[in-house]
């Protein structure tokens, strides 16, 4: 038998080589999305689904929402998901600002449009899910978010303020919002599109925009939203991280190292924004 052969013998009946393990999670960021359900179990934190009423003769709208463990009243974050609708990572990011002393609550903005009427959970694929989010008008949206704010205000443990947060689809749906309630308290934009300038003269909420260096598509709407919002006077803080791809807060373990070192960065400037905004 040649050695050739040998060889491509021995290598078919190789079993497959073991996947590289992930390191160990830093506790004191978001799970990344390969982690986020096994977070979620093991937090010690109080989540739970509840319904948000929209308007008269619509059905409600599900959303999850996580406690904070603390003695006294709580800012609260609204968290907007991205295009993939209300995932375990979605999720995670609300229990992990609970964590950080925050009440947040994440909206599915699937709810009522799945099958049967149903949520992000109803829909057979990621892809389907992307196309019920798509076709979610900026209107909705906005209406969506003032019932889950004023759901917010309502919370026994919550002491007044609101702020949003939002990843990609929801980053760019986050900054709108700022335009859209002026009692906002306060905005974050990971990685999500800006504003056309006319509507940028309506905002009053501070923004804090975190974006990975390479995703021309998003970065190309910063600079003018930035120059804008200094020439009206208004808080915008935006910062892109080298070579950090889109969605890098999801995808921690991608791009080499750059996508957690952009996590590492941006994860405490947004707690130390929310919670000079919302004490």
């Amino acid at each position: 038998m040649s050695a050739i052969l040998l060889f491509a013998l021995v290598t078919m009946q190789a079993p497959p080589a073991p996947a590289s393990p992930l390191p160990p999670r830093d506790p004191s960021l978001p799970a990344a999305e390969e982690t986020a359900k096994a977070a979620l179990e093991s937090s010690p934190r109080h989540g739970e689904y509840v319904d948000v009423k929209i308007d008269a003769g619509r059905p409600p709208m599900r959303a999850w929402i996580a406690y904070p463990e603390r003695k006294d009243k709580a800012g609260v974050v609204i968290v907007i998901h991205e295009i993939f609708g209300l995932s375990d990572w979605i999720r995670g990011v609300a229990d992990q600002l609970a964590r950080e002393g925050f009440i947040a609550i994440a909206p599915d903005f699937v709810s009522g449009h799945g099958p049967g009427g149903g949520g992000t959970d109803s829909v057979a694929s990621r892809d389907d899910v992307v196309k019920l989010v798509r076709e979610s008008t900026p209107e909705e949206t906005v209406s969506r978010l003032n019932a889950v704010r004023v759901y917010a205000l309502k919370l026994p443990a919550a002491n007044g303020k609101v702020a949003t947060i939002g990843f990609c689809w929801g980053g760019g749906r986050s900054f709108a919002y700022a335009a859209a309630q002026p009692a906002l308290g306060a905005a974050v934009v990971y990685y999500g599109t800006s504003p056309q300038t006319p509507a940028i003269a309506a905002v009053r909420a501070p923004g804090l925009g975190l974006y990975g260096g390479d995703d021309a598509r998003v970065n190309a709407t910063v600079g003018p939203a930035e120059a804008e919002m200094k020439k009206l006077g208004k808080t915008y803080e935006p910062h892109i991280y080298d070579g950090a791809g889109h969605g890098f807060l999801r995808q921690q373990y991608g791009r080499d190292g750059a996508n957690m070192k952009a996590t590492r960065e941006a994860w405490p400037r947004t707690i130390a924004f929310l919670r000079e905004r919302l004490k």
